[in-house]
């Protein structure tokens, strides 16, 4: 009976599951709206989840061994307590989540912030497979990160380790909820992206960006930016530039300070950024140490819901290998 793992990422909009093999490979997959019932019904949404793929597993002969999930906001992975500011989820907000989904399932489980799950699973199956450091920026709402040091996910002392979307690049810059100014976030982020289209718009009634927003700046998003920019207008170009300009900082602030031997882009504007990697790397250049950087792979991964089930299946096999590591 071959030994799979219950992989879950837990979204504003949708809850993936799936059952994946202790290499990497996807046995099944399954998904959801994650208020399918209506507000606050998150929890019933990832509970019937789980129960249709245990027993999906144990029709086709599949040994469930564990549960790792990824779930936004801060996470107390220790004792497996999500934390307060669980924006898109509300109601999972300072829940025993792990305890529940041990009950729920019978098997062993492990959370963990989405990011944090990401970047383990592109570490241990994906673009980062057999490097000893790595950070993933997941770009995409807001900006998250991943740190993985020497073969381990540096959480930080409150769990917020990673939160580089909010490495100030402009200390006279944009205003950020954070309270800050300046923010990585503030120039990468789709919403960012698309409040400041809608702010230049106004000065340029004749863009393209205009046009393919019908007219209407409230329908401008981030991936009409990109498009613009590509059809060459001036505006989107300007934008976009500043995009790549700000990401190359980022990247190389990461560089400098943690000098890992890969850096992944990925998250919700990642598609739209993919054209743009050689330009955001020669930014990364002018900002890094060169040193440093020759020996970072830069590579920027569009996300799909793939990856992140995998990253629940990684985040298991590495909570269980840290448990057999650990004194006795």
């Amino acid at each position: 009976m071959p030994d799979v793992i219950l992989g879950i990422d837990v979204g504003g909009t949708t809850i993936s599951a799936g059952l994946v093999s202790p290499e990497g490979e996807i046995i099944a997959q399954a998904e959801a709206p994650t208020h399918q019932a209506g507000p606050g019904s998150a929890l019933p949404t990832l509970g019937s989840l789980v129960a249709r793929l245990l027993a999906q597993a144990g029709a086709e002969g599949h040994r469930v061994v564990g549960l790792g999930a990824g779930v936004p906001g801060a996470v107390d992975a220790e004792q497996g307590i999500v934390g307060e500011d669980v924006q898109n989820v509300p109601e999972l907000a300072g829940r025993s989540l792990a305890a529940e989904l041990r009950a729920a399932s019978s098997l062993p489980a492990f959370i963990d912030n989405d990011v944090n799950v990401l970047a383990l699973g592109e570490w241990r199956f994906g673009a980062g497979r057999g490097a000893n450091s790595l950070v993933l920026l997941a770009v995409g709402t807001g900006v998250g990160g991943g740190i993985i040091l020497d073969g381990r996910l540096a959480r930080g002392a409150s769990g917020y380790g990673g939160e580089l979307g909010h490495i100030p690049i402009n200390f006279d810059g944009r205003h950020c909820f954070c309270g800050g100014r300046g923010c990585l976030k503030t120039y990468v982020s789709g919403p960012d992206i698309a409040t400041e289209a809608r702010q230049r718009v106004k000065e340029q009634k004749d863009s393209l960006l205009l046009a393919l927003a019908g007219g209407d700046p409230a329908n401008i998003t981030a991936a009409r930016v990109f498009r613009a920019a590509a059809e060459g207008d001036q505006l989107a170009t300007s934008l976009v530039d500043e995009v790549c300009q700000a990401l190359g900082a980022g990247i190389a602030t990461v560089v400098n300070g943690l000098n890992p031997e890969v850096v992944l882009v990925s998250g919700g504007v990642a598609q739209s950024l993919k054209p743009l990697e050689a330009a955001i790397v020669g930014w990364a250049r002018r900002y890094a140490f060169a040193r440093a950087l020759a020996r970072t792979r830069i590579a920027v991964v569009p996300l799909d819901k793939r990856a992140s089930v995998r990253g629940g299946a990684a985040l298991f096999l590495c909570e269980t290998d840290r448990s057999r590591e650990a004194p006795k």
